[in-house]
């Protein structure tokens, strides 16, 4: 039987959820020997999302344009797609600076307003990726196959999702267990 090959992605939020995975603890073990980690910010050091995944796990909300172009990256070369905690659920936390109005006024106040010895604006491109005007959640952005509630899912939940996609079913997202918010 071909192993499955899983991802994980994190995009704006706290890694948390990645946090949670780890909380699998030896379960972490078994699952090597089923699955191909293929991509992960948690025991890879691979650089670039690889094609032909099978199963990907993405926390975070999408905030800015490099997690834009790997969301549409990891949907393009990923089979399953798994919204993975509140904040690729709903945008949580991270969306609360969209209360601010844009990119340029969380700019503003993160670095003029709040700033401490030297407050100014990053000057050169690339030291901080340029945001969105909004955080989304994942599904707002691209199909969304799955989602995993939970700031952070518990490892149960996680263990409850990944559990029959190795036996080639789709997890049963039902009851408080499963669907729990926060």
């Amino acid at each position: 039987m071909d192993k499955i090959r899983l991802a994980t992605v994190w995009l704006c939020g706290c890694s948390g959820c990645h946090m949670s995975f780890l909380d699998l603890d030896e379960w972490l073990i078994d699952l090597a020997e089923m699955v191909d980690l293929v991509y992960s910010p948690v025991g890879s050091d691979i650089k670039d999302y690889p094609g032909n995944v099978d199963v990907c796990l993405v926390e975070g909300g999408v905030a800015n344009e490099e997690n834009l172009e790997l969301i549409h990256k990891v949907r393009e070369r990923t089979k399953l797609l798994i919204s993975f905690g509140d904040c690729a659920v709903t945008a949580n936390v991270p969306a609360l600076r969209n209360m601010l109005g844009g990119a340029e006024p969380v700019l503003k106040r993160c670095y003029l307003e709040l700033g401490d010895a030297n407050p100014q604006l990053p000057k050169f491109p690339g030291i901080v990726p340029e945001l969105l005007d909004r955080v989304c959640p994942v599904h707002e952005v691209v199909e969304v196959d799955l989602f995993m509630p939970g700031c952070p899912p518990p490892a149960a939940r996680i263990r409850a999702v990944i559990e029959p996609l190795l036996r080639g079913e789709k997890p049963v997202m039902t009851g408080r267990k499963m669907l729990k918010f926060g």
